[in-house]
């Protein structure tokens, strides 16, 4: 089996300023040769248009399907015939973003081609992996480096934090992340990120404790760094944050307003 990844400039808020798309080519048998999935094909670029020209392309799926990660799934499918999956309930979802109506539908257990599909939402509601022998495409749960924007109204803190103590606990050979390098560490990367954004979540209760009244003051409050450039992402995390607190009952969060209050 081989993994071969490609990095793929796209317009993308990720520090990389680049999406991975990857090929997983499976063992095959002595019926059928080996067969690739292509994933999360963000655009083209000639080196991943030369090795799909190359590699016999069976299947073409996503990790999640924002922007960042979608851009080529039209071109790769009709070039190559490949079935084209989609995550099951999520078919419209999918062929608003492609352009491209799912040959057939997934649901965790299912396997695609040489890997088997993981539910693994949170950062998108979506959002998928895809294990294999030599390591899970993990899209944008885990990154080597820096956090993943778990922000509203899509992102679900209490969500991602189960798919990272999932994959904690499933111990990945290896993580293939959509944006940046292969993570060779899986459980500590992990638990950095679990505790990360824990860390997060107690410096927005706290701010709501100590009087902060609406986002922007808790915005203000929790993030004590430059927020030039990412503001709007700091803030849809705050509000992702506030509102697993408000269903968990430790604060009173109006989406209307914006306004909070400690409960």
């Amino acid at each position: 089996m081989y993994v071969d990844r490609f990095s793929v400039p796209v317009a993308t808020r990720a520090p990389t300023g680049q999406t991975n798309a990857y090929l997983v080519t499976g063992a095959g048998s002595e019926d059928a040769g080996p067969e690739s999935l292509l994933v999360d094909p963000a655009g083209r670029t000639d080196s991943l248009d030369a090795a799909v020209r190359e590699k016999p392309v069976a299947h073409v799926a996503v990790t999640h399907t924002h922007p960042d990660h979608v851009g080529a799934v039209a071109d790769y499918a009709a070039e190559t015939g490949a079935t084209v999956w989609a995550r099951r309930c999520r078919e419209g979802r999918f062929a608003e973003a492609t352009g491209v109506e799912p040959d057939r539908t997934f649901r965790e257990g299912d396997r695609v081609g040489p890997a088997v599909v993981l539910a693994t939402p949170g950062h998108a509601t979506d959002h998928v992996a895809f294990e294999t022998p030599l390591g899970t495409l993990s899209g944008d749960v885990a990154v080597a480096e820096g956090s993943v924007v778990v922000g509203a109204p899509e992102g679900d803190v209490r969500a991602y934090l189960t798919s990272l103590r999932r994959l904690h606990a499933r111990d990945p050979t290896a993580l293939f992340p959509g944006h940046g390098p292969v993570v060779d560490d899986p459980r500590a990367t992990c638990e950095r990120l679990v505790a990360h954004r824990l860390d997060r979540e107690a410096k927005v209760l706290a701010a709501v404790r100590s009087g902060a009244a609406d986002v922007d003051a808790v915005l203000d409050a929790a993030y004590d760094k430059d927020l030039s450039g990412v503001r709007d992402l700091a803030r849809a995390t705050v509000v992702a944050h506030l509102e697993k607190l408000s269903r968990a009952g430790r604060v009173r969060y109006d989406r209307g307003t914006g306004r909070v209050a400690p409960a």
